[in-house]
């Protein structure tokens, strides 16, 4: 059976970035486009001329939706751990419980 965190690098690997790329990419979009596209949203929003309260709930409910769309490939595994982490936490793992030498 095929594990839900292998399930998601296989796809992410299928996109054509790396696990790390994904990552800065990700740093990049949430602390640099995210805060442009509130200031825009709020922006479209106000240019409205301030609609009814729950017109303008629906609206940032929509935007806040709408603006990760194109993205999720790039989220698409990043919370988890990096493939090769995966091969060198079980090399390091070994019962062999010997002193280190100096």
């Amino acid at each position: 059976m095929i594990q839900f965190s292998s399930l998601i690098r296989l796809r992410a690997e299928q996109m054509g970035l790396s696990y790390k790329a994904r990552r800065r990419w990700s740093l990049v979009i949430l602390l640099i486009g995210l805060p442009l596209y509130i200031v825009v949203a709020i922006s479209l929003v106000n240019w409205l001329e301030r609609p009814p309260i729950l017109v303008e709930l629906f609206i940032y409910i929509a935007l806040g939706v709408i603006w990760a769309l194109p993205f999720r490939r790039v989220f698409l595994g990043v919370g988890q751990t990096a493939p090769t982490e995966d091969s060198n936490a079980s090399a390091t793992n070994t019962t062999d419980q010997s002193p280190p030498k100096p």
